[in-house]
């Protein structure tokens, strides 16, 4: 389908080398929606890097002469994302992309595609008058920087510490196992995975923590972020505990390290995000995390 846009607007399919310009329509978008930049550039570049992703077929950027004005990608599986800057807003660009989602989705054999956005926002109306459904609630919380850090404690015989390079593959499957419990979705290859993390720019090895067993075998996994926004913000990525396993306190010892491993770096606070699908929202309240958002996310049947 022709994408309809007003005049003098083009299209094409964007390259690594867009990945500043998709960064700086992304904050312009969150800024004037939520009142803050939640993205990194290393995000995308992070996301675009996976070897399943193939740029050329899965973007579609909107430019207004040279300039970036909006853009839409499909991320796989289901996962879509869009962003059109506000200065573009009222003139039909969302509604193109929205539509340039569900075709791509529908060429790719996908029955849905959704993609998450701030409740009432200009994204979350637009989506609604075009059909789009809520699948599950989001939340974004925070630990402010002058709260104070609550004390866990371990079962015994187990330890919070680093993770080392050769565990990284025991990592991803603790993380995914967790994940896939509740995510309607393919395994994420290692390959994938790592793009995303000890390949994504800014890496360094202490983001990655670990809970062992008394045998030191890994039992739990938190990845955290230093995401310079507003403030420096020590963002915990993934967090996840093996089934058998829980029940003991491990997952809020280790979200407490997470905090204060990030503040020995420097975070003035720190942030995560949950769903609905995990029942994991009342474990970060627990801690002292205040949601500070609420996100949805719409999808449609193609």
């Amino acid at each position: 389908m022709a994408l309809q846009l007003p005049p003098g607007l083009t299209t094409r399919p964007l390259t690594t080398a867009d990945s500043r310009a998709v960064y700086e329509v992304m904050v312009a978008h969150e800024e004037h929606e939520i009142g803050m930049a939640e993205i990194e550039e290393a995000d995308i570049v992070g996301d675009w890097q996976r070897p399943s992703f193939d740029i050329a077929t899965s973007t579609l950027g909107v430019f207004d002469g040279d300039q970036l004005v909006g853009y839409a990608e499909h991320s796989g599986g289901d996962r879509a994302d869009a962003a059109v800057h506000p200065d573009y807003y009222g003139r039909g660009i969302g509604t193109a992309l929205a539509g340039w989602l569900a075709d791509k989705a529908r060429e790719l054999g996908k029955p849905t595609v959704g993609m998450p956005v701030p409740v009432g926002s200009t994204g979350d109306r637009l989506l609604t008058a075009l059909g789009w459904e809520v699948r599950w609630t989001s939340w974004s919380l925070v630990l402010p920087g002058d709260a104070e850090i609550p004390q866990r404690i371990l079962p015994a015989g187990y330890t919070i510490r680093e993770a080392s390079p050769d565990e990284y593959g025991t990592v991803h499957t603790v993380i995914e196992d967790a994940f896939l419990e509740w995510s309607k979705r393919d395994r994420q290859p290692f390959e994938d995975w790592a793009a995303r993390t000890i390949q994504r720019p800014g890496f360094e090895p202490w983001m990655f923590r670990v809970v062992t067993d008394p045998t030191g075998e890994v039992v739990a996994v938190a990845y955290v972020l230093l995401a310079d926004l507003d403030v420096l913000e020590g963002y915990i990525e993934q967090l996840a505990t093996r089934v058998d396993q829980r029940g003991q306190g491990i997952a809020q010892a280790l979200l407490v390290d997470a905090f204060a491993v990030a503040r020995a770096h420097g975070a003035a606070r720190s942030a995560l995000a949950t769903d609905s699908r995990t029942g994991a929202l009342s474990l970060y309240e627990k801690v002292g995390m205040q949601v500070s958002e609420t996100w949805v996310n719409r999808a449609i049947t193609v």
